[in-house]
């Protein structure tokens, strides 16, 4: 008998010979959907119908009468341990469960999968992913950071409320990871990475090289030595620098044309610049340009 235990408040025995185990924790980890694990499911208060989660929501929604939730709007939940419709929160006020581990009272939002390392910032307005410690928010930007990107990127005003570049989803609540690239536009990490498999290095918005290119322009220094062009081809022309934003007057070659300030052959012929006197180049037409 003094082995025995019995249930108290908040515990319930799953099986004979089973460990007891805490109410709260009932099916966690169990139920759910593609994007999260969760013990509920929401009523959308757009159209009344009960999804797992907003994105089950909007992905079914989208080719018929296309609309989405905004999710701090939601404000009944179905639990799904006994099937009771009920106001938004944390606990079950029928079965007593977590309906998610991690509860937002802002965002509605509920995950059991804590190891996501869910939190809210206040500054986005929604929740985020990856451990509050990991990452501050740019005000500039308007969005969260990486802690290693702190006083080490170029801002843009709302860079994260835009489009990714490549395949056009919002990137602001995007579930995808987002890469913040040197020039400061941002792109899902999986875009940029396809992106550089097509032999596509530069920035898609401003055309600015996305990679340290320093070893490729060195091989293309090496070329360009090797490769003597004929007479009729030994002439000036005028190129802007995608990198600087630089003019530079260069020798012509087929191969490309580096910049003089800051040496990148991410460059474009241009037309001579206005201020400057002397002879005009050959026309821009016979040269060629180097866009990464």
């Amino acid at each position: 008998m003094g082995g025995a235990h019995f249930p108290g408040e908040g515990e319930v025995v799953a099986g004979e010979g089973d460990a007891v185990v805490p109410l709260r924790d009932v099916g966690k980890m169990e139920h759910g959907c593609e994007h999260y694990r969760r013990r509920c499911k929401i009523v959308a208060p757009c159209c009344g119908e009960v999804f797992a989660c907003r994105h089950c929501h909007n992905d079914a929604t989208a080719s018929g009468d296309r609309h989405t939730i905004c999710r701090q709007d939601v404000e009944k939940v179905v639990c799904l341990l006994c099937d009771t419709e009920q106001p938004v929160s944390q606990v079950c006020i029928n079965c007593g469960v977590n309906m998610g581990e991690y509860f937002c009272d802002v965002c509605k939002f509920y995950d059991d999968d804590t190891e996501k390392g869910q939190f809210h910032c206040y500054d986005c307005g929604i929740c985020r992913v990856g451990g509050k410690e990991n990452y501050f928010h740019c005000a500039k930007c308007g969005s969260c950071y990486a802690v290693a990107l702190r006083d080490n990127h170029q801002c843009v005003e709302n860079s994260m409320r835009q489009n990714c570049p490549i395949c056009y989803e919002y990137l602001f609540d995007s579930l995808k990871g987002t890469r913040v690239l040197d020039c400061g536009h941002t792109m899902h990490m999986e875009c940029f990475s396809e992106m550089v498999e097509h032999n596509k290095y530069t920035c898609p918005i401003c055309s600015k090289t996305a990679l340290d290119m320093t070893h490729h322009w060195a091989l293309l220094d090496q070329e360009i030595e090797a490769t003597i062009m004929p007479p009729v081809y030994r002439y000036k022309v005028w190129v802007l620098c995608n990198d600087c934003n630089k003019v530079s007057e260069v020798d012509f070659h087929v191969i490309g044309h580096k910049c003089s300030h800051c040496n990148s052959y991410n460059t474009r012929s241009t037309s001579r610049p206005a201020d400057l006197s002397g002879s005009s180049s050959p026309s821009t037409s016979d040269s060629s340009e180097n866009n990464l």
